[in-house]
């Protein structure tokens, strides 16, 4: 699952033992936030009563401001269609509280096995989220290393993700494709910041900045890319095609020699 963008979480990094740290922590959701959690938590119980549900994102770490803010929620058992309407009910509802309210969706299975996958999604689940309803599907007893292990885990797919986007180029609006391209492969920078720095962060402005001092060569196309993931002006269609040649290419190849991603034969 993909983590949205939001404000830099200072807490994240490593410990002494090389195990990740977050802010996300129960009640640091600021208070204009905290009935609109409760609106989704009813709303997703109502639809799924066995459901489990997550809040994740700068609301989880505290560090959201409403109106500017999404509300992100992770619910594990509720269906795709019937959270896009939850989402869209919400956010029309809470529009002057916050952006958007958000509502990614994902089964148990997510979370089982040794594929990349499966541990990416243990990691974010102990380390991102804050349990809200339901069965606590985070089973972890201690916290998980912040190496080359998660960074794959978190953005092994990031070839998948380049196969999709082109072949999305001339099916999605051009402001939108830009920014599904922009925040991912941003992620993706971040983990290899994470490996050659030997820390751990997922902060998208951060990674742009800090993999441009690296590869100087990388400056201009990783700033633009963090404008367009902060939803800029429409890049023109030949400026979307050079960067999933260019930048986009450039992450992949760069994220398979250093980290690996994930095998073919991965579901």
């Amino acid at each position: 699952m993909e983590q949205t963008a939001r404000v830099a979480d200072r807490g994240e990094g490593l410990d002494g033992d090389g195990v990740i740290t977050t802010s996300a922590r129960i009640g640091r959701a600021p208070d204009a936030f905290r009935p609109i959690v409760r609106a989704a938590v009813d709303a997703i119980r109502a639809e799924a009563p066995t459901a489990s549900a997550y809040l994740y994102g700068s609301a989880a770490t505290g560090q959201a401001s409403s109106p500017k803010s999404d509300v992100d929620i992770l619910a594990i058992g509720l269906d795709e269609a019937v959270a896009a309407r939850i989402s869209s009910e919400l956010s029309a509802t809470f529009r002057g509280l916050c952006r958007a309210v958000e509502i990614a969706t994902g089964s148990m299975s997510d979370f089982v096995g040794d594929s990349d996958a499966a541990y990416g999604g243990r990691v974010f689940l102990h380390h991102y989220c804050v349990h809200l309803l339901g069965v606590d599907l985070d089973s972890a007893t201690e916290g998980f290393r912040g190496d080359r292990r998660a960074a794959r885990g978190f953005n092994g797919d990031i070839d998948r993700h380049l196969a999709v986007w082109r072949e999305s180029s001339g099916s999605i609006e051009p402001t939108e494709l830009g920014r599904r391209v922009a925040r991912k492969t941003l992620l993706a920078t971040a983990g290899l910041v994470s490996v050659h720095d030997v820390t751990w962060t997922t902060d998208r402005g951060l990674a742009a900045h800090r993999w441009s001092d690296v590869h100087p060569p990388l400056r201009a196309e990783l700033v633009a890319l963090l404008a367009w993931s902060a939803g800029a002006a429409a890049p023109p269609q030949r400026h979307l095609h050079r960067a999933l040649d260019g930048i986009i290419s450039t992450i992949v190849e760069q994220f398979a020699d250093s980290i690996g991603l994930w095998p073919r034969s991965a579901v």
